[in-house]
């Protein structure tokens, strides 16, 4: 019985140390702390986008999966989520399971500079501003003409399409 008990305090030690951990891990990266989309941001971002059942909607920097679990419940896209933290991978992936969404939505845990994205027909990031400056050229490279990018809270300097002021989300058309 001692063995049991001193197993389970172990487990949720261990479970505590991966959440702090996850917090600040990789502790130098420039790309984006842990910032969480709402779902009724997730609702505005698929709105913007005009988001259906025939997009491919990729996150970059998907984090729990909100946003891909709202696409796909609630407008019927396809979803693909790219994050590095493995923690954020499992926990989103026990979500989508949970949803019962794994045939709509795959998540990959890799950085999203070395994925290729030119099946998406939708693309959410909330990243910070040297993080989209650096991502720029990649999708504009990779990106089929008429994509609907969406970024929460920072510009892109591209021209844009469209501004929800309320909820601060700018839609960019590529061309």
């Amino acid at each position: 019985m001692d063995i049991i008990l001193i197993n389970i305090i172990l487990l949720i030690v261990i479970i505590f140390l991966l959440i702090v951990l996850s917090w600040v891990w990789p502790p130098d990266s420039p790309w984006a702390p842990w910032w969480k989309t709402s779902k009724e941001k997730s609702r505005a971002i698929c709105r913007l986008a005009n988001v259906s059942s025939k997009d491919i909607v990729y996150e970059l920097g998907s984090g729990n999966g909100t946003t891909l679990i709202v696409a796909a419940k609630e407008f019927g896209a396809k979803g693909i989520g790219i994050e590095i933290d493995p923690l954020r991978v499992l926990v989103s992936k026990i979500k989508i399971w949970q949803e019962e969404l794994t045939d709509k939505i795959t998540i990959k845990r890799k950085n999203f500079f070395d994925e290729d994205l030119s099946k998406a027909t939708v693309v959410y990031v909330y990243l910070v501003p040297k993080a989209l400056e650096r991502l720029k050229p990649k999708l504009l490279k990779e990106l089929k003409k008429g994509t609907r990018l969406v970024s929460l809270n920072y510009e892109i300097s591209l021209p844009l399409t469209k501004f929800d002021k309320k909820n601060n989300l700018r839609l960019y058309k590529i061309s």
